[in-house]
């Protein structure tokens, strides 16, 4: 875990502190976590606290499948280089990509359209908790996660298994709200059950099989949640947050080719970093 900001500590005694040498006001009473050469590089380009922050830069460069695919190698043994744009417009361009990639991966932080309000067209369609028989929900019974995604390993410890979905094409209507997302979504969906009453239905396939930190995130979250590890159904404030994650998924594929493009145009024109 790397913290994008720092508690000024001179004993050094903080797990999120450091003696940096710089007066922390850039953000409260905390500090950019950046190295001098980084500072320098973010004063030329407007000055700090900049907008955007470096390390949200980061995060949008990180993010970009184009990215992935030219440093796989890198990215699987050692520490990929993160180019660095020359011009201060593109930095800032590429900082509020960053932000939203953070705000998405963020499951405290609010997000319009996508977690909050009304959500935009081509979300309003996915991961919709559904009953297959069409009626009204019974929250003291349909929410039990019973569909075997997650089991009791050596231990008590929480083991993922097989569960039950469904992967099928895209309704006629589904197809029309998702539009040419569909491109950065897949061009399947699933329909994910809890148990033989509820499911969630259109879980585009790319959102579905989704992976951080080497784990398929929403397979990982209902496996926790299985009925006879958690020892309850689920509450409706958390039938309503998975919604929420498969949606925010769904937002950070949708940033796919913005991600892509903002890359490609750091690549073109690099700083010279020494």
């Amino acid at each position: 875990m790397f913290p994008m900001l720092l508690k000024e500590d001179t004993n050094g005694h903080s797990l999120f502190g450091e003696n940096t040498g710089r007066q922390c006001h850039e953000f409260g009473d905390h500090c950019a976590n950046l190295t001098d050469a980084a500072v320098t590089y973010l004063e030329s380009r407007g000055g700090i606290p900049a907008t955007p922050n470096l390390f949200h830069h980061t995060l949008a460069v990180l993010h970009a499948g184009q990215y992935a695919a030219e440093n796989s190698d890198a990215l699987r043994q050692d520490w990929p280089r993160v180019p660095l744009p020359n011009d201060k417009k593109l930095l800032k361009t590429s900082g509020e990509l960053g932000r939203q990639v953070a705000e998405l991966l963020d499951p405290e932080k609010k997000v319009s359209g996508v977690t909050v309000g009304k959500p935009k067209p081509e979300l309003r369609v996915v991961g919709v908790c559904s009953r297959f028989d069409g009626g009204q929900y019974n929250p003291t019974t349909d929410f039990s996660v019973k569909a075997r995604w997650g089991i009791a390993g050596k231990g008590g410890v929480c083991m993922p298994s097989y569960g039950m979905l469904v992967e099928r094409a895209y309704t006629p209507e589904e197809r029309a709200a998702l539009g040419d997302g569909i491109a950065q979504l897949g061009e399947t969906t699933f329909d994910i059950s809890l148990n033989d009453i509820a499911f969630y239905k259109n879980v585009p396939s790319r959102v579905w099989q989704y992976t951080l930190g080497g784990y398929q995130v929403l397979k990982k979250w209902l496996s926790y949640r299985e009925f006879s590890l958690l020892g309850r159904p689920l509450r409706l404030d958390e039938v309503e947050y998975f919604s929420q994650v498969i949606r925010r998924i769904a937002a950070l594929r949708l940033l796919g080719p913005e991600l892509d493009a903002n890359y490609v145009a750091v690549k073109a024109d690099l700083f010279p970093w020494k």
